[in-house]
């Protein structure tokens, strides 16, 4: 009895899963060429600036979202999107001039995201502006350790006076 017990749950291991996997570093597969790349959770990962093939390595590896943090014309990058049947949220923040609504409006895309499923991508130009984005959701909606959360926004930049004012903000607003 204990050996065919053994057997099925061996054999169930070795059944493949449907549905979304979980992203880690070793099975980013096509983007190690991507700028400043870091899975930051399991169904969260960020990047610098991504090109087509990036896009379409990104969706092969699960990803079905895309939050953008650049400002400016981003209609090319929409309709990559649509072309790959991805979900696309753009959130155009100012370099100099992060908002708490730029925050807000992100915590609502991520949360959104996380409701229907799959793993979501935040990307900005070289992933400053993204690693500060993920980090915060990280704290402030997923309740992960503060100092694990933040060795992975450091180790991607070290944040500028503007920057470190705008994490100070988000914190006293949604860590109370």
């Amino acid at each position: 009895m204990r050996s065919l017990l053994l057997v099925l749950l061996t054999s169930l291991l070795l059944i493949p899963t449907s549905g979304n996997t979980a992203l880690t570093d070793e099975t980013s597969k096509g983007l190690s060429d991507l700028q400043n790349y870091q899975v930051n959770t399991p169904i969260m990962v960020s990047s610098g600036l991504p090109n087509h093939a990036h896009f379409e390595a990104l969706k092969a590896n699960g990803i079905t979202n895309v939050i953008d943090l650049l400002p400016g014309d981003r209609s090319k990058e929409r309709l990559v999107m649509e072309a790959l049947g991805l979900q696309y949220q753009n959130i155009g923040v100012k370099w100099r001039n992060p908002t708490l609504e730029n925050f807000d409006d992100y915590a609502a895309a991520m949360q959104n995201f996380e409701s229907e499923g799959g793993i979501t991508l935040t990307h900005c130009k070289l992933n400053w502006r993204g690693a500060v984005f993920t980090y915060l959701y990280r704290i402030t909606y997923l309740d992960e350790v503060d100092r694990v959360a933040r060795q992975d926004m450091d180790a991607i930049w070290t944040a500028n006076d503007v920057w470190l004012t705008f994490i100070k903000d988000v914190k006293a607003k949604y860590l109370k």
